[in-house]
């Protein structure tokens, strides 16, 4: 399953059932630059657990503003439409597998 992009309109419906990364970032963010790589592979790598959609934030600000994000990269995991982990500023591969194998299930 390939990396989704959502919009305001439609990230509810793509964060409300199973395992959901989302990446909220923007085009202009370096770290959003050096992680979008490393999602790419755990995109590819772990599919069967966890779905990634992306947030462009400077085009989706009420989506942004309704979960805080006030700096980018900000990762939010939502399981079954709910947040249970956030990570704000590039990660290494590792702990973004680790974060997702936590709430694996």
């Amino acid at each position: 399953m390939a990396i989704e992009h959502v919009t305001d309109q439609n990230f509810g419906q793509e964060t409300a059932e199973g395992l959901v990364l989302a990446d909220f970032w923007a085009p202009w963010c370096g770290p959003c630059k050096m992680i979008a790589p490393l999602l790419e592979e755990i995109d590819g790598e772990m599919e069967d657990k966890v779905q990634i959609v992306k947030l462009d934030v400077d085009e989706n600000q009420e989506t942004a503003g309704k979960f805080g994000v006030m700096s980018i990269p900000t990762l939010l995991l939502f399981k079954d439409g709910k947040v249970v982990d956030q990570v704000i500023g590039f990660q290494p591969k590792e702990a973004l597998v680790d974060l997702i194998n936590k709430h694996a299930s």
